[in-house]
């Protein structure tokens, strides 16, 4: 599963400089936008498929939390609008699901603010530590803490199972308020999705989700023999700063962005130059800076 998403980050770097490059042109719509991030991944080795129709979703769109482009609502994406993507793929060496949020141009404020919120949801979710078979429902506030505390929230889970070369969305376990079945105890292992999001209708929508990693987790102190539990990110992709009001963010949710990012680029990195692309390095440099501000 490592391997899957090494590889899914040098496309989705290589995708982002393209699309970057590309968006002041005014003729990328939605649907080509799809159709190039599947160009990309089938040259490589062991891609098989998309793991789910990529959501390729600009502006109002975006807002629309399954939202899948057709000829009849397929947009333009300019620099004046959010872009959401959320894709995965299925490599012989596992599955893939991530959602990347990001604008070509200047956001709002205000725009900054929602995915600032739902970034510090991410991020508490993310470095939680929790005791051996927690249901999924005990960690879902951890995501919506931040939007909560504003009046705001999202109409959608927080994180699914994703399986190895199976099924994007897999059991036992998922990260929900709703009490069901699939809400089964988290254990070492397991590999779960961490997607807070917050979508304004008919305006825009965002997401950041990573496959996450459930990992043993080394406590101070021993409380019996409960083992304590949490969590190591899969994805490497970088999270655009330039959507983060980063006086939001406290000092220790600062150095996971800047750890997250420095590990982005040690992996990815040294690959797409490797492999002669160089456009797409220099974005993952610039998009994983720790002196980029927003």
């Amino acid at each position: 599963m490592r391997n899957a998403h090494i590889k899914d980050g040098v496309c989705l770097s290589e995708f982002y400089a393209w699309l970057e490059k590309e968006v002041p042109k005014k003729r990328i719509t939605e649907m080509e936008a799809a159709r190039k991030l599947e160009e990309i991944k089938r040259n490589v080795d062991d891609f098989i498929s998309p793991s789910f129709s990529t959501i390729s979703a600009v502006g109002s769109n975006a807002a629309i939390i399954h939202y899948r482009a057709s000829p009849n609502t397929d947009k333009i994406i300019t620099d004046h609008e959010i872009f959401l993507c959320d894709s995965g793929s299925q490599y012989r060496c596992g599955t893939t699901d991530v959602t990347r949020t990001t604008h070509f141009g200047t956001p709002t404020v205000r725009e900054q603010e929602c995915f600032t919120r739902v970034l510090k949801g991410h991020i508490n979710l993310a470095t939680t530590v929790f005791p051996e078979k927690l249901n999924g429902n005990r960690l879902d506030i951890l995501a919506r803490t931040s939007l909560w505390e504003v009046g705001l929230d999202y109409l959608h889970g927080t994180g699914h199972g994703v399986g190895a070369f199976l099924e994007v969305h897999e059991g036992p376990c998922t990260i929900s308020m709703r009490l069901c079945k699939t809400n089964g105890p988290i254990e070492e292992g397991m590999i779960l999705t961490d997607e807070p999001g917050y979508y304004e209708k008919e305006k825009y929508g965002f997401r950041i989700e990573n496959a996450l990693l459930v990992v043993k987790k080394e406590t101070k102190y021993q409380f019996e023999s409960t083992k304590f539990l949490t969590f190591e990110p899969l994805t490497l992709v970088p999270i655009q700063k330039k959507m983060i009001l980063t006086e939001m963010l406290t000092v220790e949710e600062k150095c996971w962005l800047d750890n997250y990012h420095q590990k982005c680029l040690d992996i990815i990195g040294p690959i797409l130059l490797k492999q002669g692309k160089h456009e797409a390095y220099n974005w993952l440099k610039r998009e994983t800076s720790v002196d980029q501000q927003s």
